[in-house]
C-alpha cells in the first residue's frame, strides 16, 4: 500500500523516501447477499478515509527494514449498496455520530509499522489506561495489511496479515505485483466448529487477489478482491464479498528521518506511550443491550415446546431460539430453568440443554439428572439420544458417559443405551480426528472387549450395538466372529453393523464367513441372519462366484427366502446398484438364470426408489420385508439414505422383527426357526445413530397377554428435538472487519411403531409412523461495536410418512399389501436481511414464500400394486 522508489533486484523490498508524504486514498466494502442476488441487495456497508504514510527510521545496515508513520484521516461510513434516503440509515449520519466520539480519535490516531522487505512485521499502537477497542485496532490492522507485498514470485506462509497465518503465492512482473492467498489454508485464532456429516455439514470456497501497480518505482494503487462463498445441502448459498483499495492522490514535503539503533528505541523516544501488537485479528466482544436473559427466553418459548406441538414447525423454531441463549449461560442459569419447568416440557428442555454442547448445559443437565434412580427414565434417555445426536461432541462429554456407565444405574435399559451412545460419541471424534485421546482410547478397549467380557444375552446385544455406532476397523473381526453366534439376535446385530463398514474394511475372510452362513456351510441359521449376510456380500464388490453360487441357491431356500433373494436381484438391476454389471455377467449363463429359478412365487420382497433428486443432494429409500413360511412377518426393513456426491448419511432406519409365531395359527416354522421364541421388536437407527431396539412382546404369556389387550396404539420409538445441523464460524477479512457464520437444523421427530394381530380376522398388520417438523435457518453477519450487517435465510417444513404392511393369511397363497404414504406438507422459506447502528436506526427487509407440496404414495413393484386391489377389494 506504499510504494518502491525503485526496484533494484528482484530480492530487493520496497522503500520509503525520505523527507516524503505519501497521501493517499483508502476504502473499504463488505456486502452479504444471496449469489443470485443484484450488488444493489447486498447487505453490509463502507468506510473510506485518507491515509497518510511517511518514513520514521531506516535501519543503516538493512535498507530494506523501515519504521513508517501511518494516520487515517477524514474517516466516513456508508451504506454499501444503493438505497433510497428512506431505506439509508447512513444518510445524514456523520463518522463521529456513527463510530463515537472516542472511537474516532482513536482511528484518527497515527500508529507505526515496521516494514522489512515488503512485509509487515509489527505494529506499535497507542496505548494508554483505556487500550483503543479491539475494533480499531484491527481497523488500522487492515490498512497494515495492504502493505503487505515482495518484488519476486513465488509461494510462502505468511504470518504478517489480518486474515491470520496463510499460504500466499506472488506473481511479480514489471510495475504489477499480484498477491494469491489461499485463504483455505489460513490458520486463526478462532477456531468453530461444524456437524461431522458432509451432507449435513456446511462447505466453503475463498478467494483473495490483491493487485498492486506501481509506476516510476511507487505503488501507485493496491487492490483487493476477496470472496468466501458458504453453502449447506438443505440452504442455498451464502455470498461475502469484500473489497479493499488503495489510491496515490498525491506526494508533499513530508517529516526528517529519525536516527537510531533499532525500531523499538526510536519508538520509545518518540512517544513512549505506543506499545507493540500483533498484525493478526483480535476477538471482538460485543456487549448485547436489551439482550433477553435465558429465564426471559423460555418464557417465550414453552408453549411452543409442549408434546403436541412436537409435529409443528414452532416447535424446532423455538428450540433453535432456545439453544442461542443456552450458549450463553451459565451452569447455575440452566440449572433454574430446569428446576422450575412444567413436567410435559421437560424432555423437550433436556434436549436443547444436552444440544447446546457447552460446559455449562453439560455439567448442569448431569447435576439435574439422578441416573440411580428408576424414576425419570424418559428424560435420562432423552439426554443420552441427544448426546448421540451431538453435532461437535467433545472428550469430556464422553468421560462423563464412561463414568456413568461405570456408575449405579437404576434402570437397565438406561444402562443399555449409555453404552451404545458410547459408541457413537466415539465415532465423531475419531471423525475429528481424536482417536488418540486418552478417554477415547478407554472406551475403545471397553467396547472391543465387551462382548467376551459377560454371558448376559442383553449385554452381549448392547456390546454389539454400541460397536455398531462406533464403527472400528479394530471392531471387524469382533463383529466376524459373533456373526457366526449360534444366537440369532447376535448374528442379526453383527451382520448389520458389518454392512454400515467401508467396503475395504469387509477382508476376504470376512466375506468367506459371509459365504458360509448363507450357504449354512457349518450350521443351520435363521432366514433373517442368511438375508443380512446376502445383503453385505451383494454390497461389498463380490466377485463373479459369489454372485453365481447367491444366484444358483435360488430354488433351493425356503419358500418365502426364494422370493426375498429373487426380488432382491431384479432390485438391483432395475435400480442400477454398484453389483448389477456382475450379476448380469452371471445371468448370461443359462443355469444360473433361467425360468425355474425366476418365476418363484412369494408375498417377500425388496424395493428401492428415489424420494426426492436435487442438483445437490439424493435421497433415496429402500423396503425389504421378509416373511415366514406360514404368513407372518420375519423381518421389515425401511431405510432412508441422503448422498452428496461421494458422502453418504443412512438418514433412518426401522426394522420390525418378529419370529416363533406360527403357534398361534397352527403352522409348521420354517428350518432353523423350529424352536424359537415368541418375540416381536423394533429397532432404528436415526442420522448414522443406532438406538437401543424396544421390544412389543417376549414369550407366549407375554403375546397372549398383549393379543387381548392390544389396542392398536404405536409404540413410540424415538421422540424429541435433535440438532440436525450445526455450524459456527468466524471469518477474519483482510480489512481488519470480521464475519459471523452459524448455520442451524432444528428437527422436531416422532418415531412409533405397531404390530396388530387378528386371530379371528386372520390378519397381521405392522405400521411405521414417522412425524416430523425442520427448520433450518442460516445466517452471516458483519458485526462492529459501531455497525452491524447481516442476512439471514431459512425454510421450514411439516411432514409425515407412514409405512403400513397388511398381511391377510385366511388363505394360501396370503395377500400382502406394502404402502408408503407421505402426506401433502407446507414448505415455507425465507429470506431477511439487516444493517443497524448504534442510535438505534434500522434497515431491514424481509422476504418468503410459501407453498404446499401435494402428497403421494411411493411406488413399489408392481405385484404389490395388485395385491394391495386385493386386499382392500376384500376388506370393503
Amino acid at each position: 500500500s506504499c510504494h518502491a522508489s525503485k526496484i533494484i533486484s528482484a530480492s530487493a523490498g520496497p522503500r520509503i523516501d525520505n523527507d516524503k508524504l505519501y497521501k493517499y486514498s483508502y476504502s473499504t466494502e463488505v456486502g452479504l447477499n444471496r449469489p443470485t442476488g443484484s450488488t444493489r441487495g447486498n447487505a453490509g456497508f463502507r468506510i473510506g478515509s485518507d491515509v497518510d504514510i511517511s518514513l520514521v527510521w531506516r535501519n543503516p545496515e538493512i535498507q530494506d527494514e523501515q519504521l513508517i508513520r501511518v494516520q487515517i484521516s477524514n474517516v466516513q461510513v456508508e451504506s454499501a449498496g444503493k438505497r433510497s434516503r428512506k431505506n439509508n440509515i447512513f444518510h445524514g449520519s456523520s463518522a463521529e455520530s456513527i463510530l463515537g466520539k472516542v472511537r474516532l480519535e482513536a482511528l484518527q490516531r497515527p500508529f507505526m509499522v515496521l516494514w522489512k522487505m515488503g512485509k509487515v512485521i509489527i505494529h506499535f499502537i497507542m496505548y494508554h489506561k483505556n487500550a483503543e477497542p479491539a475494533t480499531i485496532k484491527n481497523l488500522k490492522r487492515g490498512v497494515a495489511s495492504m502493505l503487505m507485498m515482495q518484488l519476486k514470485s513465488g509461494k510462502m506462509l505468511e504470518v504478517n496479515d489480518a486474515s491470520g497465518k496463510c499460504l500466499v503465492e506472488y506473481k511479480a512482473a514489471k510495475d504489477q505485483v499480484i498477491r494469491i492467498k489461499h485463504l483455505d489454508t489460513c490458520k486463526t485464532q478462532e477456531m468453530g466448529f461444524t456437524t461431522h456429516s458432509p451432507v449435513l455439514g456446511v462447505s466453503g470456497k475463498s478467494a483473495s487477489e490483491t493487485v498492486i501497480t506501481l509506476e516510476n518505482g511507487i505503488i501507485k494503487s493496491a487492490d483487493v478482491e476477496e470472496t468466501h462463498t458458504l453453502s449447506n445441502k438443505l440452504l442455498k448459498y451464502f455470498l461475502i464479498s469484500h473489497r479493499q483499495s488503495l489510491t496515490l492522490k498525491k506526494i508533499e514535503v513530508g517529516p526528517a528521518e529519525v536516527a537510531g539503533k533499532d525500531a523499538a528505541s526510536v519508538v520509545k523516544s518518540l512517544d513512549d506511550k505506543l506499545m507493540s501488537v500483533g498484525v493478526m485479528v483480535e476477538k471482538v466482544k460485543t456487549k448485547c443491550k436489551g439482550c433477553p436473559t435465558l429465564m426471559d427466553t423460555w418464557k417465550a418459548v414453552r408453549s411452543q415446546l409442549e408434546p403436541d406441538s412436537l409435529s409443528k414447525a414452532k416447535a424446532p423454531r423455538s428450540f433453535l431460539t432456545l439453544l442461542h441463549s443456552l450458549r450463553k449461560a451459565s451452569k447455575s442459569e440452566i440449572l433454574t430453568v430446569l428446576r422450575n419447568c412444567s413436567k410435559t416440557v421437560l424432555p423437550q428442555l433436556v434436549d436443547a440443554v444436552t444440544s447446546a454442547q457447552t460446559s455449562s448445559s453439560l455439567a448442569a443437565i448431569l447435576e439435574f439428572l439422578d441416573f440411580s434412580k428408576k424414576e425419570g427414565l424418559v428424560l435420562q434417555e432423552r439426554f443420552l439420544y441427544a448426546c448421540g445426536f451431538a453435532s461437535h461432541p467433545t472428550e469430556t462429554m464422553l468421560q462423563s458417559l464412561l463414568e456413568l456407565s461405570q456408575g449405579k444405574i437404576g434402570s437397565t435399559d438406561i444402562k443399555e443405551s449409555t453404552v451404545i451412545i458410547m459408541g457413537a460419541l466415539l465415532r465423531k471424534l475419531c471423525l475429528k480426528g481424536a482417536c488418540e485421546v486418552p478417554t477415547v482410547v478407554k472406551v475403545k478397549e471397553m467396547l472391543l472387549a465387551g462382548p467376551d467380557s459377560t454371558r448376559v444375552e442383553s449385554e452381549v446385544q448392547m456390546y454389539l450395538l454400541a460397536l455398531k455406532n462406533a464403527l472400528l476397523p479394530e471392531g471387524v473381526p469382533v463383529l466376524a466372529k459373533y456373526a457366526e453366534s449360534e444366537v440369532g439376535a447376535f448374528s442379526t446385530i453383527a451382520i448389520t453393523a458389518l454392512q454400515r463398514y467401508n467396503r475395504e474394511l469387509i477382508t476376504p475372510e470376512v466375506k468367506k464367513m459371509l459365504n458360509r452362513i448363507y450357504h449354512q456351510n457349518q450350521h443351520i441359521y435363521e432366514k433373517n441372519v442368511r438375508a443380512a449376510a446376502a445383503d453385505v456380500i451383494m454390497n461389498s464388490s463380490p466377485s463373479y462366484m459369489e454372485v453365481k453360487n447367491l444366484l444358483l441357491s435360488i430354488g433351493h431356500l425356503p419358500h418365502e427366502m426364494n422370493k426375498y433373494m429373487l426380488s432382491k436381484v431384479q432390485d438391483i438391476l432395475r435400480f442400477e446398484m454398484p453389483a448389477c454389471k456382475l450379476v448380469r455377467q452371471v445371468m448370461k449363463d443359462m443355469v444360473s438364470h433361467n425360468y425355474d429359478r425366476f418365476s418363484k412365487t412369494g408375498s417377500s420382497s425388496a424395493f428401492s426408489g428415489f424420494m426426492a433428486r436435487t442438483a445437490d443432494v439424493t435421497c433415496t429409500y429402500n423396503l425389504d420385508i421378509l416373511y415366514s413360511g406360514s404368513g407372518t412377518l420375519r423381518r421389515s426393513n425401511m431405510n432412508i439414505y441422503g448422498q452428496s456426491h461421494n458422502a453418504l448419511l443412512h438418514g433412518l432406519q426401522v426394522t420390525i422383527e418378529a419370529q416363533g409365531l406360527e403357534s398361534l395359527i397352527a403352522a409348521t416354522p420354517d428350518e432353523g426357526e423350529e424352536d424359537l421364541e415368541s418375540f416381536a421388536g423394533m429397532s432404528a437407527l436415526l442420522f448414522d445413530v443406532q438406538l437401543r431396539p424396544v421390544t412389543f412382546f417376549k414369550g407366549y404369556s407375554d403375546l397372549m397377554s398383549k393379543m387381548f389387550s392390544m389396542s392398536g396404539d404405536p409404540i413410540n420409538v424415538v421422540k424429541g428435538l435433535i440438532l440436525l445441523t450445526d455450524h459456527s464460524q468466524v471469518i477474519p477479512l483482510q480489512s481488519g472487519l470480521r464475519a459471523s457464520a452459524e448455520f442451524q437444523g432444528g428437527l422436531a421427530i416422532d418415531i412409533s411403531g405397531g404390530m396388530e394381530f387378528s386371530l379371528w380376522y386372520r390378519e397381521s398388520k405392522t405400521s411405521v409412523n414417522n412425524r416430523g417438523a425442520l427448520v433450518v435457518i442460516g445466517n452471516v453477519t458483519v458485526d462492529t461495536d459501531f455497525v452491524s450487517a447481516g442476512v439471514e435465510v431459512g425454510f421450514e417444513t411439516e411432514a409425515t410418512l407412514d409405512f403400513i404392511t397388511t398381511v391377510q393369511f385366511s388363505e394360501y397363497p396370503f395377500l400382502v399389501c406394502m404402502q408408503m404414504d407421505k402426506t401433502t406438507f407446507p414448505f415455507r422459506e425465507m429470506v431477511s436481511k439487516q444493517e443497524k447502528l448504534p442510535s438505534g436506526q434500522t434497515f431491514s427487509s424481509k422476504r418468503s414464500r410459501d407453498q404446499l407440496v401435494p402428497g403421494s404414495e411411493f411406488p413399489l413393484h408392481l405385484e404389490n400394486s395388485n395385491m394391495c386391489k386385493k386386499v382392500f377389494e376384500q376388506a370393503w
